[in-house]
């Protein structure tokens, strides 16, 4: 229970306040603890459903998919924040939605930029493998400092794309977000940088989740946390490609 009492939310999409919440408190009672290989295999089938579906938005993209995809997942993520306890249900069904925007947005890029998937996925996985790795060794030690650090780039990030999208409707574009050039292509390197350090974060929830005893569907929770950085760091390395190719 001292993980429910004193830890913040590993992924700074997630509202921290919510891991000490009476809700949550009481859903955990009596339950299993969980584990970070339980969360392994949670993120594992979290990415084969996935999959499934972002298949199906890849061979039939359309702005419905797309968009409807979107939403869908951030409406899941959002009502996870308010009933953790439920994370066993909704983070397989924000899966199944995030699928259906994945394929649609690699269908996009893939008609524009020949090759560029394979490279986007590639560079994903590989980043997600030297943060963990810098992580293991302890080369990144996760304190509240760099925590709040990493919270702080990350919502300066989200109101970024949120007031670029709020202007496009006003035919006004951020200068350089979706841009080339020099500082368009460091734009896009330091975002990704701050994506990468979610990763971290995402980590650290795995280990302090087991060595704190929390619930066990806390397992599907952080295998959902990862989920939504792996799916934003991907689609940053193609906006980066699709600069450098432009």
């Amino acid at each position: 229970m001292r993980f429910l009492q004193n830890r913040q939310s590993s992924n700074p999409i997630l509202k921290e306040s919510r891991f000490a919440s009476q809700d949550l408190l009481q859903s955990a009672e009596g339950q299993a603890t969980m584990t970070a290989r339980g969360a392994v295999g949670k993120t594992i089938i979290l990415g084969s459903l996935m999959l499934l579906t972002a298949l199906f938005g890849y061979a039939f993209p359309s702005p419905i998919v797309l968009i409807g995809g979107a939403i869908a997942g951030l409406i899941l993520v959002l009502l996870a924040t308010w009933k953790m306890h439920l994370a066993p249900i909704l983070a397989p069904l924000y899966a199944l939605a995030e699928g259906f925007f994945v394929g649609a947005v690699t269908a996009w890029y893939a008609a524009a930029y020949n090759g560029i998937v394979f490279h986007a996925v590639t560079l994903t996985l590989a980043m997600l493998f030297i943060m963990l790795f810098l992580y293991q060794a302890r080369i990144i030690v996760v304190t509240q400092k760099l925590r709040a650090g990493i919270l702080m780039g990350t919502l300066a990030v989200f109101a970024l794309y949120l007031v670029s999208w709020i202007l496009s409707f006003f035919g006004v574009t951020v200068p350089y977000l979706h841009e080339g050039g020099f500082i368009g292509i460091g734009l896009s390197l330091l975002i990704i940088g701050i994506a990468s350090m979610n990763l971290l974060l995402d980590f650290d929830l795995f280990e302090k989740g087991e060595a704190e005893g929390a619930p066990r569907f806390m397992e599907w929770f952080a295998a959902m946390g990862l989920l939504v950085t792996l799916v934003w760091l991907y689609i940053e390395f193609l906006r980066l490609l699709s600069k450098l190719r432009d």
